[in-house]
C-alpha cells in the first residue's frame, strides 16, 4: 500500500522531479532518462527505484530495455493538476525547458531511425513482413472477424505497400490508406490496382495524429503498425477519436515476445503486447474489446484484437 509520505518523499528530489516531468511527456527507457538529465545510468536507476516503490511509477521490461510510464490513476491525474498550477521559480523554469529540449532531440531521433529503415526496405516490405508471420491467414482471419458488418468508410493506417487497403477496398464505401513515408505511399500508390484507384486515397500522416476528422471512420485497421509506436496508447487514443459511434477497431500484431533482434535491426519499438495491454489502452480510448484471436505458426504468434467504439450492444468473445 503506497502511502502520501512515500509519494511526497519520492517528489521531493530536484532529479526525480524532472523525471516525473519526462514521464508525462512520453514513456521512456532508463538510458533515455539519462541522456537528458545527464546523469549516469545506475544513478538514474536509483532516482527510478524510488519513483517506482512510491506507487508513482510503473517499470516495464522489454528485452534488455526497461520502460518507464507513470501509473495512470486519479493519484496521477492529481498530482498533474497541481504540478500545472504550482509556482516554479526561475531555476526551475531553465531546466524544464532544457530537458524539454532534449527530449524532443530523443523524438527526432526516433522517427530518423524509423524513418531511414523504412525508405531502405520500402521495395522488400512484403517480403520482411512475411518472414515474421502467415501473412495469408491473417488475412482471411481478420477478413472473417469484419465479416458481420459493413464496413463503411475504412481507414488503413500505416499502410506500408497498401495491402491492406486494397485486400478490404471491395468491401468498403471508401477507404484512406495513411502513411508516414513518402516511400511506401509511392510504392503503395504503384501497387494499387487501377479499378480501385477512384476509392481508395493514399494520405500522408502520423499515427499519433490522423489527418481524419473526428467521428469520421466506420472501420480502422492497425496491421503489424503498432509495434513501431513509443507511445501505442496515444495511437489507440486518436483512433479512438475519428471512430464513429459502433466504430471498429482491428489490430494485427505480435504477442508479446523476447526477439530483441527485431528492435535492433528492424526498427520494432515494442516486442509485442499482451492482452492485458491492448484491452488496458482499448478501455481507456472508449473502445471495448468484443474478440481476440491467436494465430500461431512460424517464429512469432501473432494476434487479432477487435474492439468497438462505445455505446454498442457488446457481446464479449473470449480468445480462440
Amino acid at each position: 500500500m503506497f502511502s502520501q509520505i512515500d509519494l511526497f518523499r519520492a517528489l521531493g528530489d530536484p532529479t526525480r522531479l524532472r523525471v516525473v516531468h519526462l514521464l508525462r511527456e512520453m514513456e521512456l527507457a532508463v538510458g533515455e532518462i539519462a541522456v537528458v538529465v545527464g546523469q549516469s545510468q545506475p544513478r538514474v536507476s536509483r532516482h527510478i527505484r524510488i519513483l517506482v516503490d512510491s506507487g508513482l511509477v510503473e517499470r516495464r521490461r522489454e528485452g534488455s530495455w526497461v520502460f518507464l510510464t507513470l501509473r495512470r490513476d486519479e493519484t496521477e491525474r492529481a498530482l498533474g493538476r497541481l504540478l500545472d498550477v504550482a509556482p516554479r521559480d526561475p531555476a526551475e523554469l531553465l531546466w524544464i525547458e532544457a530537458d524539454r529540449a532534449r527530449l524532443a532531440a530523443i523524438r527526432a531521433e526516433r522517427a530518423r531511425a524509423a524513418e531511414d529503415y523504412f525508405a531502405t526496405h520500402a521495395e522488400h516490405w512484403d517480403a520482411i513482413r512475411s518472414l515474421h508471420a502467415p501473412e495469408a491467414e491473417v488475412e482471411q482471419a481478420m477478413a472473417a472477424m469484419l465479416a458481420d458488418t459493413p464496413l463503411g468508410a475504412l481507414l488503413d493506417i500505416g499502410t506500408g505497400t497498401g495491402r491492406m487497403a486494397t485486400l478490404f477496398a471491395n468491401k468498403a464505401s471508401q477507404v484512406m490508406a495513411v502513411d508516414r513515408s513518402p516511400d511506401m505511399l509511392r510504392l503503395a500508390r504503384a501497387k494499387t490496382p487501377e479499378a480501385l484507384a477512384e476509392k481508395v486515397r493514399f494520405q500522408i500522416g502520423d499515427f499519433y495524429d490522423l489527418p481524419v476528422e473526428d467521428a469520421s471512420v466506420d472501420t480502422a485497421l492497425l496491421h503489424q503498425v503498432l509495434h513501431y509506436a513509443q507511445e501505442p496508447e496515444r495511437v489507440i487514443a486518436d483512433v479512438a477519436r475519428v471512430l464513429a459511434e459502433d466504430g471498429r477497431l482491428l489490430i494485427a500484431d505480435f504477442a508479446a515476445h523476447e526477439r530483441e533482434e527485431l528492435r535492433q535491426l528492424n526498427a520494432h519499438a515494442r516486442l509485442g503486447f499482451s492482452d492485458a495491454q491492448i484491452e488496458s489502452w482499448y478501455r481507456a480510448a472508449g473502445i471495448d474489446l468484443i474478440e481476440t484471436r491467436a494465430l500461431e505458426g512460424g517464429e512469432l504468434t501473432v494476434k487479432l484484437w477487435l474492439g468497438r467504439r462505445r455505446g454498442a450492444r457488446i457481446r464479449q468473445i473470449k480468445s480462440k
